[in-house]
């Protein structure tokens, strides 16, 4: 089974995926109780009507994820209090569902940028947001801790994230 495919469980209570790793089994077996939509697309026919929350945002630089940030952190965190399950799936599960839970992660669970982006990747190894939802993210780490634990650097081919260095200077 490919990643994309696959539900990962970031916490007890959080899931995160692609659209196409959406099936109604799945849905049951996990529990979810709460979808987050993190695509341009319409939501699909909910049969089990779950409750959908449609951000309806697409995966580019320009796109603003993080006008989102805390009211869907909050939103989260309040489907956990009432006991419920919450899936997060874009297209591909790689970029703006990933940086969603990471911005729960930093605002709920207090992790550092770093720290939150380290775990979902140690839970699905495929996320990598996008430059413009890195730069978004390293602006809510400055905001909610006053200080970052990742920054943007300058490279032949455009802006990276530090932790990304490692992995690109062979190729530059």
């Amino acid at each position: 089974m490919s990643f994309v495919s696959q539900f990962a469980q970031l916490t007890d209570f959080l899931y995160l995926s692609s659209a196409f790793a959406i099936t109604r089994e799945r849905l049951l077996d996990f529990r979810i109780t709460h979808i987050i939509n993190c695509t341009l697309e319409a939501p699909s026919p909910n049969e089990l009507e779950i409750k959908t929350t449609f951000l309806q945002i697409g995966d580019n630089p320009q796109s603003r994820l993080d006008e989102y940030f805390d009211k869907v952190a909050d939103e989260i965190n309040d489907v956990v209090m009432q006991g419920g399950n919450v899936l997060v799936h874009c297209l591909g599960g790689v970029s703006r569902s990933s940086t969603i839970c990471i911005a729960y992660l930093m605002k709920h669970k207090k992790m550092k940028l770093k720290e939150a982006h380290d775990f979902v990747k140690s839970k699905r190894r495929i996320i990598r947001p996008n430059i413009g939802f890195w730069e978004q993210l390293v602006n809510y780490e400055r905001k909610l801790f006053g200080s970052n634990t990742v920054n943007l650097i300058e490279t032949s081919t455009g802006l990276i994230p530090d932790i990304y260095s490692d992995q690109t200077k062979n190729m530059l």
